[in-house]
């Protein structure tokens, strides 16, 4: 079994801000495979079911973005799952909107989610992660304003295609077929400079 979790703050007042990319990148995985997320379970909103050939736990952390690791950690040690069945979706400021990265490891960045679930594996990061662009803020604007404020109609709809694009990337990740999602969907261009 794989732990899919996407990243997001729990409340209505975040429920369709860009930090919420990886909660809404996990629901179009939910309603592909018919996988109800809504079990309260060791800080999380959980699902279980098949995506992509393989037995998958879904989880959304109920813990607020900069304590997601608490969730996650107690998921693997609960499931006995390895760190390596893990895969992580969440918001990406250096990516353009809509635009996706996929790695097999590495560090947090600046991604205080990622921060998190790092610091609670021991410093592992040997893990899967699907990284969703939601573009930079506008210069002399507050980050995080930028990260919890909703995206504009023509960037939900460029959004809308990357979390389809997303679930695409886990099940290939699933499959074992980390190197055709990262040829398939890891953005080339660079984030365009914005001005005020």
């Amino acid at each position: 079994m794989h732990l899919v979790v996407g990243l997001g703050n729990p409340g209505i007042a975040y429920r369709k801000s860009r930090h919420n990319a990886g909660f809404m990148a996990l629901d179009q995985i939910a309603d592909e495979a018919g996988i109800s997320v809504n079990k309260r379970a060791h800080k999380a909103l959980i699902g279980e079911g098949r995506f992509g050939g393989q037995r998958v736990l879904l989880a959304k952390p109920q813990t607020y973005m900069n304590l997601s690791g608490e969730a996650v950690q107690a998921l693997l040690h609960y499931y006995k799952l390895p760190v390596e069945k893990l895969i992580v979706l969440y918001d990406d400021i250096d990516l353009p909107v809509g635009g996706l990265r996929i790695r097999a490891n590495g560090s947090a960045g600046t991604h205080n989610g990622m921060r998190s679930i790092i610091a609670n594996l021991g410093g592992d990061q040997n893990f899967a992660r699907v990284r969703i662009g939601v573009g930079k803020q506008l210069l002399g604007r507050d980050l995080a304003s930028h990260v919890l404020s909703k995206p504009s109609a023509d960037e939900r709809m460029l959004l809308e295609d990357a979390y389809k694009n997303a679930a695409d990337a886990v099940r290939l990740l699933l499959e074992g077929d980390i190197m055709g999602a990262q040829a398939k969907y890891n953005s080339k261009k660079k984030n365009p400079e914005t001005e005020a």
